[in-house]
């Protein structure tokens, strides 16, 4: 490594270092690994569960544009394994729909103080995805629709950071392939998450501040999603369900004591 990249890369640690301690950025680092992982198997969870970790030591205004500008990187890297799965039938009302989603909100958002609602509507998103009864039928819609899914991720994204549990609801179908379901998931969040950066520019937010922190997590979760897709279809799918929603469950209790605690 040549001396101006060593010492490009010295700037970097100390930008991060000025950020968060170097144990808290370690176990930031492993938990971006295994989300991004989870992520690459499942379709879905590992999003929340690095926004819920980061959470713990990333302020809430400043968590949002930085959870989607590492998922946004995260999720085109996990396209790049997987992009012949992709039906861009479902993708292009999508982004359409997600497009005027964010922008809308955007908008709101400048006039608005949402200091808890990301988290209130987080919460919900958690228990519904752990707790949604097996018997309720598969939600099949016709690719045109996810417009309004595009609709609904879109406006949801920019205050809620992941949104990988409400896409997950129009993706549980047994007429794709797991592929299918990653690939396809994959390019709908990065599209959510690519807008968040114009959007929260617009909103005053300085990437330039944490760009350290976003390539160091980036790293982990590449590594992460690397891993996973490699064991994409040779993991025991049953039992690692069983613990992404215990995780979940974990996430979201702390999320509720988090909301709960301030009015005790």
């Amino acid at each position: 490594m040549s001396r101006s990249a060593l010492g490009e890369l010295g700037e970097v640690f100390s930008l991060v270092s000025s950020q968060v301690s170097g144990v808290t950025l370690a176990l930031l680092l492993l938990v971006c690994v295994a989300s991004a992982f989870i992520s690459a198997v499942t379709g879905g969870a590992g999003g929340i569960l690095m926004f819920a970790a980061l959470n713990v030591v990333i302020p809430l205004r400043a968590l949002v544009p930085i959870h989607g500008a590492v998922q946004l990187l995260n999720n085109l890297a996990r396209v790049a394994y997987v992009r012949e799965h992709i039906r861009w039938d479902q993708c292009i009302p999508f982004f359409i729909g997600c497009t005027l989603g964010s922008a809308a909100m955007t908008l709101g958002l400048a006039n608005l103080d949402w200091q808890q609602l990301p988290l209130v509507l987080l919460a919900a998103l958690i228990f519904y995805t752990v707790f949604k009864p097996k018997t309720l039928p598969e939600i099949r819609l016709k690719p045109r629709n996810f417009f309004w899914v595009g609709i609904a991720t879109g406006t949801l994204g920019i205050v809620a950071g992941a949104v990988d549990p409400l896409l997950a609801a129009f993706f549980v179908r047994k007429d794709m392939t797991p592929k299918e379901i990653v690939a396809n998931k994959s390019v709908m969040q990065a599209w959510c998450h690519a807008l968040k950066v114009p959007a929260f520019i617009y909103l005053g937010f300085a990437f330039s501040e944490h760009l350290g922190l976003i390539l160091l997590l980036t790293i982990a979760a590449v590594v992460g999603t690397r891993i996973g897709i490699a064991l994409l279809n040779r993991i025991n799918s049953h039992v690692f369900f069983n613990l992404m929603r215990a995780a979940l469950l974990i996430a979201g209790a702390r999320i509720v004591y988090q909301l709960v605690a301030p009015a005790v």
